[in-house]
């Protein structure tokens, strides 16, 4: 009972929902194989290691529909290289697991490759945050240069608000 009670209180930190985990990123085997089976990736599949810039309504040259012809979603929205991650995929970005989400709940790490971007080459991806640049600052402790990215499965129609 001892040994359940103890893995059980282990799972926030296999999730990356403490701020100290989020701080020193850990890697452990067992806290993967627990996240690939909740994202549907499949064990021994391989994450990107990818560099993200940030974006929002109101910047220059951002409007409010994605490349599909849906609205863009804060904390939910991703732009991608197509010939790298087809659009419609579902993606988990470990590193935004917990962050702030405009309704006040916390990020289940989940995001939606919707939008596509001329500067989006390769292993890069461009979060979008929400509506003016104070919708960045969640992010910005996060280190950009290099998220883990994991495909989760795909979606039909418009990412879910």
């Amino acid at each position: 009972m001892r040994r359940r009670l103890a893995a059980l209180a282990a799972l926030p930190f296999f999730f990356g929902l403490s701020q100290s985990a989020q701080a020193a990123p850990q890697t452990d085997p067992l806290g993967d194989l627990i996240v690939s089976a909740l994202t549907g990736a499949l064990p021994g599949t391989p994450d990107f290691r990818m560099k993200a810039t940030l974006y929002h309504a109101g910047a220059k040259g951002v409007g409010n529909l994605d490349s599909l012809g849906c609205k863009v979603v804060a904390m939910r929205t991703v732009a991608v290289d197509t010939k790298l991650i087809p659009r419609r995929t579902r993606l988990f970005i470990k590193e935004t697991v917990g962050l702030p989400m405009p309704d006040g709940s916390k990020h289940d790490g989940f995001w939606y490759a919707s939008d596509t971007g001329g500067a989006i080459k390769g292993e890069k991806i461009d979060l979008f945050t929400g509506h003016g640049s104070s919708s960045m600052r969640p992010l910005m402790a996060l280190n950009l240069a290099k998220l883990t990215v994991a495909k989760a499965g795909e979606f039909k129609g418009c990412p879910p608000v």
